[in-house]
Formats: C-alpha cells, sequence, structure tokens
C-alpha cells in the first residue's frame, strides 16, 4: 500500500520558516517525481514547487515562492521536504505532496498517481 505522509506544517508569524516533509512508503521512490501543491480555502489548489526523479537534479517553482523556497529529497530516506523561508500571510494553505511516476518534472495540477492527506500552513501577519 503506497502512502504519502506531509508533516511539518503548523502555525507561524509573517517572516518566519518552516520546513514540510513528504514521507513515501509502499513504492520505489526515485523513480517518482515529487510535486508539492496548495490550497487555500475558497481558492483553487495551485502549484508551488516540483522535483525530478533519482537524484532530484531538477527543480522548479511558482513566481509566488521562487526564491522564499526551497525542495529536496532524500532518497535514502523516502522523504521530499520544503524549506519555506520568508512566509507571508498569502502562504496560508493546505499543502499537499503528490508522486508521478517517470523521469520529467511534474508541473500540473493532477493526474498524479499518489497524493498524501495534507497538512495545514497558517501563517499570521
Amino acid at each position: 500500500q503506497v502512502q504519502l505522509v506531509e508533516s511539518g506544517g503548523g502555525l507561524v508569524q509573517a517572516g518566519g520558516s518552516l520546513r514540510l516533509s513528504c514521507a513515501a512508503s509502499g513504492l520505489t521512490f526515485g523513480y517518482y517525481a515529487i510535486t508539492w501543491l496548495r490550497q487555500a480555502p475558497g481558492k483553487e489548489r495551485e502549484f508551488v514547487a516540483a522535483i525530478n526523479w533519482r537524484s532530484g537534479s531538477s527543480t522548479y517553482y511558482s513566481d509566488s515562492v521562487k526564491v522564499r523556497f526551497t525542495i529536496s529529497r532524500d532518497n535514502a530516506k523516502n522523504t521530499v521536504y520544503l524549506q519555506m523561508n520568508s512566509l507571508k500571510p498569502e502562504d496560508t494553505a493546505v499543502y499537499y505532496c503528490a508522486a508521478r511516476g517517470g523521469s520529467g518534472l511534474a508541473l500540473g495540477l493532477k493526474d498524479y498517481d499518489y497524493w498524501g492527506q495534507g497538512t495545514q500552513v497558517t501563517v499570521s501577519s
């Protein structure tokens, strides 16, 4: 049974930092591209950041988080991280990780093989 489990969310003041983790089990982790997406209340889901398979040599970020967020992966731990710095109230959302098999970056909002349950990030002003 494949599972993606996000953790690390919480309440933080604007300008603060959080590190989200996406721990995977039940799949050959290194063969999956991993993407972080988020959804704020009343808004549509949006792409945040992506990392490709194996070594994670390629990454991509939405314009809204570029420079502030960093995605990385540790295949030995079957985990992808999202380091979030200089957080803003508009970053408040439920953050999801999703996995798609294959070599390319996964940049879409759907068509993933597996999803996590999400972790809440709340940034206060």
